[in-house]
C-alpha cells in the first residue's frame, strides 16, 4: 500500500477539475446579487420595506462569516468533494425556497444561501492547492476569481429582463440551473475520486507540526488585506449607484451602467494577476492593485468627472486582490486542512468587516452630509490591503521562497 496520502500531480492542467471549480464558482455570487434588481417587485409583492428587502443581500455576506466554522467542520469531516457537492446542494435548496414568495420563506432561503456559499468560499481554494500542480496554481485561483465575478455580473444583468417576462420569482429560481450543473459535475467527481482511492488505497494525510510562527504572521497580515479588500467592495457595491446620482447628477440606470463596470472589470483583474506573477518581482502585483485599488476613492475625491476610469480601475483591483491573497494561501499552505483552516479564518475575519461596510459608510454620509467621509473610508481600507499584502508577500518570499 503506497505510504503517501495522495498520488503525484499529473503536471497537466486537470480540466474537470478546473471545470468543476468555475461551474461551482459561478453560483457563490450569483445568488446573492440576484434580488437586487428586482428588490422594487419583491418589496411590492411582499409587504417588505426596501430596509428589510435589502436584507436578501446583506444576510448572506453575514452568514458568510459565522458559517466559516461549520464549512471547516464539513470540510475535515466528509472531505472536498463531499463540501463542494453540500455547498452547491444548499445553494440549490435555498434558491427554490426563496422562490416561494412568502417573507418567511425569502428570509429562510437567503439563509441557508449564504451559509451554503460559506462552505464554497473555503472549499474550493483547498481543491486548487491539492489538484492543480504549484506552478498553475495562482492562474485556476484568477480562473476561480473571473468565475465569481462572471456570476454575478450574469445575475446582475439578466434578473430583472427575465423578471419582465416571467416574473421576479421565477427569475431568482432560472439561475439555479447553472447550480445544477454544477452538481452534477462535482456528484462525478465525487464518484470518480471514491474510486480512485478506492483502487490506490490512499492514505489519511500524516499530522503536520504545529504552523510556525512566519505561517501565523502571513495569516494575519491576509486577514488583515482581506478585511481591507472586503470593505471596500461591499461599500463600493451597495452605494457608488447613488453616489454617482448624488454627485454627478446621472439617472438611476445610467449610474447603475457605470456601477456595473466596477463587477465586470474584476475579470481582468483576476486574469492578469498570474501573468503578472509570473514576469514580475514578488511585491509587484500587491503593489500594483494596491494602487489601483486607492485610485478609486482618491479619484472621485480629487477628479470625480472621471468617475467612469475610477470605476473600471477600482473593478481590476477587487478581481485581482482576492487572487493576490489566495494565490499566497494556496503557495504557504503545507496540507488540505492547513489551506482550510487559514482560508477560513482570513474570510470569517473579512466577511465580518464587510458585513457592517455598508451601514458605516451610509451613517457616516448621513452624518456629515456628503460623500467625502465615507470615500476617506475606502481609502483607508484599500490602504491597509496594499500594507498587509504587500507585508504578507514578503513574509511569504523570506520564509517560504514565494511571492
Amino acid at each position: 500500500m503506497p505510504s503517501a496520502s495522495r498520488p503525484a500531480r499529473d503536471a497537466r492542467l486537470p480540466w474537470w477539475v478546473v471545470g468543476g471549480v468555475v461551474l461551482a464558482a459561478l453560483s457563490l455570487r450569483g445568488p446573492m446579487v440576484a434580488p437586487a434588481p428586482v428588490i422594487g417587485e419583491i418589496s411590492q409583492d411582499t409587504g417588505f420595506s426596501t430596509a428589510a428587502a435589502g436584507l436578501l443581500t446583506t444576510i448572506p455576506v453575514l452568514c458568510f462569516a459565522l458559517g466559516i466554522p461549520l464549512a471547516t467542520r464539513v470540510i475535515r469531516r466528509a472531505g472536498p468533494e463531499v463540501a463542494v457537492l453540500l455547498c452547491l446542494l444548499g445553494v440549490l435548496a435555498g434558491t427554490l425556497l426563496r422562490s416561494v414568495g412568502p417573507s418567511w420563506a425569502l428570509l429562510g432561503g437567503t439563509v441557508v444561501i449564504g451559509i451554503s456559499i460559506a462552505l464554497g468560499n473555503v472549499v474550493l481554494p483547498v481543491v486548487i492547492r491539492r489538484d492543480v500542480e504549484p506552478a498553475r496554481r495562482g492562474t485556476v485561483t484568477g480562473i476561480y476569481t473571473a468565475a465569481l465575478n462572471v456570476g454575478s455580473m450574469f445575475t446582475s444583468l439578466g434578473t430583472a429582463p427575465l423578471a419582465a417576462v416571467i416574473g421576479w420569482q421565477w427569475a431568482l429560481t432560472s439561475w439555479g440551473l447553472i447550480t445544477v450543473a454544477g452538481a452534477a459535475l462535482w456528484a462525478a467527481l465525487l464518484r470518480q475520486h471514491r474510486r480512485r482511492v478506492a483502487a490506490e488505497g490512499l492514505l489519511p494525510p500524516a499530522d503536520l507540526p504545529a504552523p510556525s510562527p512566519a505561517l501565523r504572521r502571513i495569516a494575519i497580515l491576509l486577514t488583515v488585506a482581506f478585511a481591507g479588500q472586503a470593505f471596500g467592495y461591499s461599500v463600493t457595491s451597495a452605494w457608488l449607484p447613488t453616489l454617482l446620482n448624488e454627485e454627478r447628477g446621472l439617472d438611476l440606470a445610467a449610474s447603475g451602467a457605470v456601477a456595473s463596470l466596477f463587477q465586470i472589470a474584476a475579470v481582468i483583474g483576476a486574469l492578469g494577476v498570474p501573468v503578472l506573477a509570473n514576469r514580475c518581482r514578488w511585491w509587484v502585483p500587491a503593489a500594483v492593485v494596491g494602487a489601483l485599488w486607492c485610485s478609486l476613492p482618491l479619484g472621485l475625491l480629487l477628479a470625480p468627472g472621471g468617475y467612469t476610469a475610477w470605476t473600471l480601475l477600482g473593478g481590476i483591483a477587487q478581481g485581482a486582490g482576492f487572487v493576490v491573497i489566495f494565490s499566497i494561501v494556496v503557495r504557504v499552505t503545507r496540507s488540505d486542512r492547513e489551506a482550510a483552516g487559514m482560508s477560513a479564518r482570513i474570510q470569517a475575519g473579512g466577511y465580518l468587516v464587510a458585513a457592517g461596510g455598508p451601514v458605516l459608510a451610509g451613517a457616516l454620509h448621513s452624518a456629515a452630509g456628503t460623500w467625502t467621509v465615507p470615500l476617506l473610508a475606502v481609502l483607508g481600507a484599500t490602504t491597509l490591503f496594499t500594507t498587509a499584502a504587500l507585508l504578507g508577500a514578503r513574509t511569504a518570499r523570506d520564509q517560504h521562497g514565494h511571492g
